[in-house]
């Protein structure tokens, strides 16, 4: 298994972090822009909607093309998509672009082609997670969480650090880090296709089905209560702390660093040595989450709020390889790639929904934004204790 998930966990980590590079800079970025809160959001909506979209067509690509071409073309997708995002955002603050033009050709760049690019390295990296035997899947899939899970800490540390220099270094070294990851994977990496199936191609794996909505629902919700409030970290930063723009980034750096910190320890050494079921991790991680948004709600230090955020990363990180694993337990070997696709698409289907509700919400008022992800995790929590799909997981999954 390390064999073969390696080229796929270094390229989730690379290319997540040069997203999360930006995580720190986009609410003081999007303020000197003259953009607004809703506009950010919905920056990031559609980047979510063209994810979900295109996260299905991946995993029927990983089947006709393989695992090297579909990462050669998403990565070229991604770097495309970053290198455009800057170049917008240079002639915006430049001032060769209005407000609403660099509104628009962000939306292309950032959302658009990005989103689309960014779908297959996850999708792959699933895909082969759910081909391992059974015993070992929650860990597998759990490294794939860890590898996101360590952009956390690398991504926001280093955007972060460059936005000292200025606000568009970190958007510089994006797409640098992206093309370099795609020349890595054209000279070196050479991944084999997903075992083939003599007979019949097997029908695909239809989110509907009454073995597969309940366990896409509680993922849905779970990621729905970090969309809401991940988006507005920034002007929550600095609303409350009454942070400048580069300070802003500095503080949502410290805070984002100390999630992923969370999320990685969790997901790369604790969910593997507990050897709990998918049903128990996601039992034991939705409440974790909920008391997470309870104290995010009373929080006006920073250390508090980093808190929040660390205690939200610690139930999402038992939480989330059990919801990952949990749809691969239902198919077999030969759908791993439609399921690694619906699996991805739920995830970008609470971006589509999380940060145009979240900063709405927060225009409305910051509590409220808060209030919306506790109702979220809560939700959760209900479906993976009443849903009569999600009994059966509870064998252990982990050797």
């Amino acid at each position: 298994m390390t064999k073969a998930m390696a080229p796929l966990l270094i390229a989730a980590i690379v290319l997540f972090s040069a997203q999360q590079l930006l995580t720190p800079v986009l609410a003081p970025l999007s303020r000197a822009l003259r953009l607004t809160e809703t506009q950010l959001g919905l920056v990031v909506t559609v980047s979510a909607a063209a994810l979900t979209v295109a996260s299905p067509l991946w995993g029927s690509a990983l089947r006709a093309i393989g695992l090297r071409a579909v990462l050669v073309i998403g990565l070229g997708l991604s770097t495309l998509g970053l290198a455009g995002f800057a170049a917008v955002s240079a002639a915006g603050l430049d001032g060769a672009l209005e407000p609403g033009a660099t509104f628009v050709l962000m939306l292309v760049a950032r959302s658009l082609v990005f989103g689309v690019g960014l779908a297959a390295v996850p999708v792959a990296a699933l895909a082969v997670a759910g081909t391992v035997p059974e015993a070992d899947r929650t860990r597998a899939t759990s490294l794939v969480g860890a590898s996101q899970g360590l952009s956390l800490v690398v991504g926001p540390a280093g955007g972060g650090a460059l936005a000292v220099i200025s606000l568009m270094v970190p958007l510089y070294v994006a797409p640098v880090l992206s093309a370099l990851l795609l020349v890595w994977v054209l000279v070196t990496v050479r991944p084999a296709r997903p075992p083939r199936v003599d007979g019949p191609r097997p029908a695909g794996v239809r989110p509907w089905q009454a073995n597969m909505w309940p366990l896409l629902a509680t993922g849905f919700f779970l990621y729905l209560s970090l969309g809401l409030v991940q988006v507005v970290v920034g002007f929550l930063v600095a609303d409350r702390l009454g942070l400048d723009a580069q300070e802003t980034a500095g503080a949502v750096g410290i805070v984002l660093v100390t999630a992923g910190v969370v999320l990685v320890g969790v997901q790369a050494a604790v969910v593997p040595a507990l050897g709990w079921s998918a049903l128990r991790l996601m039992r034991v991680g939705a409440p974790v989450a909920a008391a997470s948004f309870v104290v995010l709600y009373a929080a006006h230090d920073l250390w508090l709020i980093a808190v929040a955020f660390g205690l939200l990363a610690l139930g999402l990180g038992l939480a989330v390889p059990g919801f990952t694993a949990a749809p691969s337990l239902v198919v077999g070997p030969d759908q791993q790639g439609s399921v690694s696709g619906l699996v991805n698409a739920t995830v970008g289907a609470t971006f589509i929904a999380g940060p145009a509700l979240g900063t709405f919400l927060y225009e409305l008022s910051p509590e409220a934004t808060i209030v919306g992800s506790l109702v979220s995790a809560v939700t959760a929590l209900c479906l993976v204790w009443l849903s009569p799909a999600a009994r059966h997981l509870s064998r252990p999954v982990v050797s």
